[in-house]
């Protein structure tokens, strides 16, 4: 167990080495057919932000990308963090963790990414949304409170010091907060010591403040509410208004005094809705307003805190009217159509605006022609364990049409346009981490048009023996197709042309390559052979043929490691069943399992509760 989860970290980490090297293809090396090359790594830029960091937007990109491993305060509590076995995710909501990193240093992992800690480089992200979001990481091991302390020692103990140094963009990204403190201290040669005699804790709570002068710091300093006074009215929970009622809630009638307070508060929020379904729009096309707040804790995630429903009309805009907008709530919009919900982007309120204006949504017509998307790469690893053979199919694809694929699931697991090899037992698909996102649907899966790449990893498991006939069918074409074999185990077929044995963090495996399989095609090998379980000795490479392994390959290698726990621990819940535990990390691992079911709500909750509580027992007395 430990060899293979060793060696998918391994693979991860020279992939991202390879990506990052600039290679020419040999004279003696020919590409597989179909082979393009990868995608240069990315560009870091300049080392400070073009603009002062936005607090807000780096909010509303942390929820989408970083809380689901880091966690909603920065804690590593994240629900896919804490399955990462082997893997503490970071907690950079601790100060210990936070106060010693600069904003550039945290850019840096951003854009290129950390695989040893299975973190791909955003690169959907732009340069600015990447100084964003690690501003907004910045806030978290601070508070509002410790912030505007900072604020009232600085004013007291510098009046007359000017801050333009720590509005330096180029200098304060480049600084730590142990560095900002070690200023306020000693002073540098551009701002005097004024805070040799403050204790530790007010010493931080000014640096923390100085931070902020860096940033766009609207959440830190947003204005209260001001309270209605007035009759509660009751309102129809049932029937959604495009005035701003917010759905299900007590609206209250104000006297004329304190509305006049009140509508400094207020606006209208409005979009509209792109129409490219080559029909009219429905008279009853219901939209939702939903808006979410940053809360009194600029260190947790922005919170949900209403939701408003209207209809679209004729022309395809919409408006709600006398909407609360208090500065920097991030609104958005949804509608339904054809059963899949769309979006549009978000947008943020800006101090003292009374007008909001969202992205346009997109409507597509939809097709269930899953033959509209475009396949550029397939690649299929083979991990030899006990008892089966887990096969991890990882595919590249694009929707190039100008409407929406919608896939519909066989048996809730099975993609109709990704097929297991035949005979082999289907056991469920992911999302590669850095894919475009798609949308899941009542009984399928929808893709939206989009040139940039949609990446699926499908996992199922084959019967183990000396000799494996294998028959991978292909609904798509594929453009280029590589097959990853470990050591020791090797691949007979016509249809694929033998690379040899590839060296990656001094493990070995054997590596095909085949291209420009047609649709409804069909490719048939035979596996031969075992793994070696021990290191082998690094074979004589050409740079090219490591660079054919590394194309393509980063988000792959990322989403590997998780499925390869995921495949192995689905069936491990039964094999704990007798509690034969042989460490710990067997233990984690089986709760992890039991975790699993239970969100797929596979498992009732007694039971799951029940098992969980044992597992937890069985772990105190082995620790």
């Amino acid at each position: 167990m430990k060899f293979r989860f060793i060696f998918i970290i391994a693979l991860a980490t020279f992939t991202l080495f390879l990506s990052a090297c600039n290679f020419t293809l040999a004279e003696d090396i020919t590409p597989p057919p179909g082979y393009v090359a990868p995608p240069p790594a990315p560009t870091l830029g300049p080392l400070y932000p073009a603009q002062a960091p936005s607090i807000e937007n780096g909010a509303a990109i942390y929820v989408e990308k970083c809380a689901p491993c880091h966690g909603q305060t920065g804690l590593g509590d994240g629900e896919q963090g804490i399955q990462l076995q082997g893997v503490t995710v970071p907690a950079f909501g601790l100060p210990e963790i936070a106060r010693p990193a600069s904003l550039a240093k945290w850019y840096i992992m951003v854009t290129r990414g950390n695989i040893e800690r299975f973190m791909p480089p955003f690169e959907s992200l732009t340069d600015q949304e990447r100084w964003d979001v690690v501003a907004y990481a910045m806030t978290f091991h601070t508070t509002r409170d410790e912030i505007e302390k900072g604020r009232d020692l600085f004013e007291a103990n510098c009046a007359n010091c000017s801050t333009d140094f720590f509005q330096d963009q180029l200098k304060m990204s480049a600084l730590s907060g142990v560095e900002l403190a070690r200023i306020v201290r000693q002073g540098n040669d551009e701002v005097p010591a004024f805070g040799s005699n403050l204790s530790d804790d007010d010493v931080w709570a000014v640096a923390a403040y100085l931070r902020t002068l860096a940033f766009d710091t609207a959440p830190l300093a947003r204005p209260t509410t001001v309270p209605v006074t007035g009759t509660p009215i009751a309102s129809d929970a049932e029937t959604p208004s495009v005035e701003g009622t917010l759905v299900g809630t007590e609206q209250a009638e104000a006297s004329s005094e304190a509305t006049a307070i009140l509508e400094e508060g207020f606006g209208t929020v409005s979009g509209s809705i792109e129409n490219k379904t080559g029909a009219d729009l429905s008279s009853e096309l219901k939209i939702t307003l939903r808006g979410f707040d940053q809360g009194s804790d600029p260190n947790a995630t922005p919170q949900e805190v209403l939701s408003l429903g209207g209809t679209v009309n004729a022309e395809g805009t919409f408006a709600f009217d006398h909407v609360e907008m208090p500065a920097s709530r991030i609104f958005m919009a949804q509608v339904k159509h054809d059963g899949i919900t769309l979006q549009s982007g978000f947008a943020i309120v800006e101090e003292g605006a009374s007008k909001l204006t969202l992205p346009p949504i997109t409507l597509y017509g939809t097709t269930n022609d899953i033959s509209a998307l475009v396949m550029d790469d397939a690649r299929i690893f083979f991990d030899y364990a006990e008892n089966d053979i887990r096969v991890f199919a990882v595919y590249s694809f694009r929707n190039l049409t100008d409407k929406i694929v919608v896939a519909q699931l066989k048996d809730g697991v099975e993609i109709p346009f990704i097929k297991s090899p035949e005979g082999a037992e289907a056991l469920g698909y992911e999302p590669m981490q850095d894919s475009q996102p798609f949308i899941s649907t009542e009984s399928g899966l929808a893709f939206l048009p989009n040139e940039q790449p949609y990446g699926l990893i499908a996992f199922s498991t084959l019967p183990k023996d000396i000799r494996v006939e294998v028959a991978q069918p292909f609904e798509l074409s594929v453009t280029s197709l590589t097959v990853f074999l470990p050591e020791g185990v090797k691949a007979e077929g016509t249809q694929m042309t033998d690379h040899g044995l590839q060296a990656i963090e001094g493990f070995n495996f054997q590596m095909y390559a085949a291209g420009n399989l047609g649709a409804g095609d069909t490719l048939t090998f035979t596996l031969s052979g075992l793994p070696g379980e021990t290191l082998a000795p690094t074979p004589e490479t050409n740079s090219n043929q490591n660079l054919l392994i590394g194309a393509g390959a980063l988000g792959m290698a990322l989403i590997l490691a998780g499925g390869w726990i995921y495949l192995r621990d689905r069936n491990r819940v039964e094999e704990d069943a007798g509690d034969t535990f042989k460490s710990p990390e067997d233990v984690m691992d089986a709760i992890i399992a039991l975790d699993d079911l239970h969100r797929a709500k596979k498992i009732p909750n007694d039971a799951y509760q029940k098992r969980r509580a044992q597992l937890k027992e069985i772990l105190k007395e082995m620790l």
